[in-house]
């Protein structure tokens, strides 16, 4: 295993890795954040689903790793119409990992383009209060709007429930901070998620996995249970450090969606930018990814690293 060089061994970076589909990803992610000056690593957490050349490539290019238990629920929830979110669960994996005294989680299919190291340092409640503070954790809000109008989301996803909406008067004010926690429908997102591992929480949180009653009703995995289970208890973070791509459309956020304010783009849903070619991309805000991408691959082959990742 990769060893963390770092001066700051207590925190991290994590995003979780299950196969090789997120794999180019996940490469491109820990590039961007060195790029843009990040003083602390990022760690893959895998699980025992990680094939060999999926470690290989981390291997070589030293990003840390740890095994990870994979999560689900005592009770089967089904996500046929959206199988990612079973893998969504273990992204609930850092609130356990008492070693460090902060994580922030990532998505794989993120891209920084601002250093956002301030995360590392934001104000939380202490591990000591087990939860039962007013800044449990923090994230991003969910964008409720339903850009691609699926019609197996839930009915009062729609643009008027949006928190994001709210912040529509005053964009410059959505730049630099976020609608309170309980604006909207209250869903943080769970693509990043800023964390003080705690036991206590963690048992929390694996007490209601365990509730077949309220897992019924999670659509959306962990931001459904972290919502019911600490609504309006966690800090909401401007859009800007989990921009979801779909949110620069005008049908959903260009109100206040700013090209040069983003410190962390969130390629939602498919298709995934690796999943295009350079040159043909399907939205552009996708050609910043292969941007980056290419200058990746470029800098790994001064280092004979070519496995096709």
């Amino acid at each position: 295993m990769a060893e963390a060089e770092s001066k700051h061994p207590n925190k991290v970076w994590t995003t979780l890795i299950t196969n090789t589909k997120y794999l180019s990803g996940l490469l491109t992610l820990d590039y961007s954040l060195k790029k843009n000056g990040s003083k602390y690593p990022l760690l893959a957490l895998y699980t025992d689903t990680f094939p060999e050349e999926g470690h290989k490539a981390l291997d070589t290019r030293q990003i840390p790793k740890q095994l990870v238990k994979y999560m689900l629920p005592s009770v089967e929830k089904d996500f046929t119409n959206d199988p990612r979110f079973y893998d969504c669960w273990s992204k609930l994996v850092p609130f356990s990992m008492t070693q460090y005294e902060r994580i922030v989680q990532l998505d794989s299919d993120m891209l920084v383009l601002r250093n956002m190291d301030e995360l590392m340092d934001l104000e939380l409640d202490p591990p000591a209060m087990e939860g039962t503070g007013d800044r449990v954790f923090a994230a991003s809000h969910a964008c409720v709007c339903n850009a691609l109008k699926k019609p197996h989301y839930p009915k009062d996803w729609v643009p008027e429930n949006c928190a994001f909406t709210t912040q529509h008067g005053d964009p410059e004010a959505a730049q630099v901070q976020g609608a309170p926690a309980t604006a909207g429908l209250g869903m943080p997102n769970g693509g990043l998620q800023v964390v003080n591992p705690s036991k206590a929480i963690f048992e929390s949180i694996s007490k209601r996995m365990a509730d077949s009653e309220s897992v019924g009703g999670y659509d959306f995995a962990d931001q459904s249970l972290l919502s019911d289970l600490f609504g309006g208890r966690w800090v909401a973070l401007p859009y800007t450090y989990n921009a979801l791509k779909t949110m620069a459309w005008k049908e959903t956020h260009a109100t206040i969606w700013r090209d040069k304010e983003i410190k962390n783009i969130h390629y939602l849903l498919s298709p995934k930018p690796w999943d295009e070619k350079p040159g043909e991309e399907q939205y552009e805000n996708h050609k910043w990814w292969w941007q980056y991408n290419l200058e990746r691959l470029a800098e790994e082959r001064t280092r004979d690293i070519v496995d096709g990742f």
